[in-house]
């Protein structure tokens, strides 16, 4: 078993007084933002003005972003100066990540930001990004190293100065906490992150949460029908495989007008159809969409949304064994929908054609699922984006809106009709995935829309961003917890039948 950890370790504070040097001489860092270009009054007002005139100086003529120097002082306090232009929230967040990888640098435990000669919405929109960049860099992921090696204290408050008129910092926080599990449960090696730790990690975040937890063990699924799934985990070791159900209902609610349903893939070899060494080494990743689904489903119920909802994590292994499917295995679906298998490394549209399905018999109105799915995403739009996929066209501006205001970026692709002839069956109602391997990613969704009624509105992100190097946007992870922000901005303070009805 694995003991959670405190998700939201850091402290944000903010006050309203007026920022004296005594308030400076407390922290180890004090990081100081400025419109781009400030004007010459900028500094007046400030204990160390200066230092800042100097420091704004040699910024000007060094061309760079920020510069840091130190006051003479019983801490050496750390000032950072910095200039704030973002044009949108991607480059905000990035922006924030990168003033915030400076108090990580110099290990300042305290930490305040001083928002000075800003205009509101500037002001508002730097801020926002600092603490989502500081909750990021502020949590640690797990890490097994022995006792002997040290450990950094690394960031532990951070407090906005003169702070008038006060910040919205709950709101600022909200999909950060999230975002935090998402990451930490993926960075999990595979042999702590098992099913059965997986499960009982869900049940504690649920029961924290006001959720009830169930599990669809093989039995269950079995008795279910659910054929693609049990497709792939009967190549496992054991009997631990499942779908791990989590339900929120507020009183007077029942149906739920929301269901999250997640890839919860928690080592994929690849199957019969054996991944090389390097396409194999990351596959303890292969999970991050039933992640993303439950640190989603963590942060509604903790905001205790009024409406219902529902998150499904379809949760097992993709093995290598004498009982693991093979290609052109036909095996038959939940729904009834038969399927002929043309390659046991395409397992995550499995697990999730049976998880979607039963999710849909609950008749949500709106269903989200996650997936770290295909590398033709990858291909088609780097890392930098993950793709998003939808039963109702008129979603399109919506999708592509919540993307920008939320700062994780996603492209809409293709989903017509015509798509479906590369997968025709002479042998079953339908192939798993095409042959040729281009544009994997459409057909991919083309298959998992056979499990979605009509009637219910679906939208299928392939996480294609769920991993970039040095980090994306405020994340500074190479794993991103893509989603969850994304998912919350979508959803805003609407009912998802609002949402879902609006794309009629």
């Amino acid at each position: 078993m694995i003991d959670l950890p405190e998700f939201s370790p850091l402290r944000i504070t903010q006050s309203p007084e007026k920022a004296g040097r005594k308030q400076f001489d407390a922290f180890d860092h004090v990081i100081a933002v400025f419109p781009g270009k400030p004007g010459k009054t900028a500094f007046r007002a400030l204990p160390t003005s200066s230092l800042m005139q100097r420091l704004f100086a040699r910024l000007d003529k060094s061309g760079n972003a920020s510069i840091t120097s130190h006051l003479e002082n019983k801490r050496s306090t750390a000032v950072s100066l910095t200039g704030f232009s973002a044009g949108n929230c991607f480059e905000a967040l990035t922006w924030a990540r990168k003033v915030i990888a400076e108090a990580v640098r110099l290990k300042a435990t305290k930490t305040a930001v001083l928002l000075t000669d800003l205009d509101d919405e500037a002001r508002d929109a730097a801020a926002s990004a600092l603490v989502r960049a500081a909750d990021a860099a502020a949590f640690a992921l797990a890490t097994f190293k022995g006792s002997g090696s040290k450990k950094s204290a690394g960031l532990r408050s951070l407090k906005f100065l003169a702070a008038n008129p006060r910040l919205p910092i709950r709101r600022m926080r909200r999909g950060n906490m999230g975002n935090n599990i998402a990451r930490w449960l993926t960075a999990l090696p595979p042999n702590k992150l098992t099913a059965s730790s997986y499960r009982a990690a869900a049940q504690k975040l649920a029961k924290q949460h006001s959720m009830k937890c169930e599990f669809l063990n093989m039995t269950k699924l079995r008795r279910l029908g659910a054929g693609a799934f049990l497709a792939v985990a009967q190549g496992n070791a054991g009997e631990d495989a499942g779908i791990v159900r989590l339900t929120y209902r507020p009183e007077g609610t029942s149906e739920p007008s929301l269901a999250l349903v997640g890839k919860g893939i928690l080592f994929d070899t690849g199957g019969t159809n054996l991944k090389p060494f390097k396409g194999m080494l990351d596959m303890h990743m292969d999970m991050q969409g039933s992640a993303v689904a439950l640190g989603t489903a963590v942060e509604l119920a903790a905001r205790e949304v009024p409406f219902a909802f529902d998150a499904w994590l379809a949760v097992t292994e993709n093995r290598i064994s004498a009982t693991a499917y093979k290609s052109q295995d036909v095996v038959v679906a939940s729904n009834g929908v038969s399927i002929q298998v043309v390659h046991t490394d395409a397992e995550g549209r499995m697990v999730l054609a049976d998880t979607l399905a039963l999710a849909a018999n609950e008749k949500p109105k709106l269903i989200i699922d996650f997936a770290t799915l295909t590398g033709t995403c990858v291909s088609a739009l780097t890392t930098r984006y993950s793709g998003v996929f939808s039963n109702r066209a008129a979603s399109a501006r919506s999708l592509l809106g919540a993307g920008m205001t939320s700062g994780e970026r996603v492209w809409p692709f293709p989903l017509d009709n015509d798509f479906e002839d590369s997968l025709k069956s002479d042998v079953a109602d339908l192939k798993q995935c095409a042959v040729d391997g281009s544009g994997d990613h459409i057909y991919a969704a083309r298959f998992l829309k056979r499990f979605v009624p009509d009637e219910i509105a679906w939208v299928h992100i392939d996480l294609s961003a769920g991993q970039h190097k040095g980090g994306l946007g405020a994340i500074p992870t190479e794993i991103t917890g893509f989603g969850v922000n994304y998912t919350l901005e979508l959803l805003g303070d609407t009912d998802p039948s609002e949402l879902a009805g609006s794309w009629t």
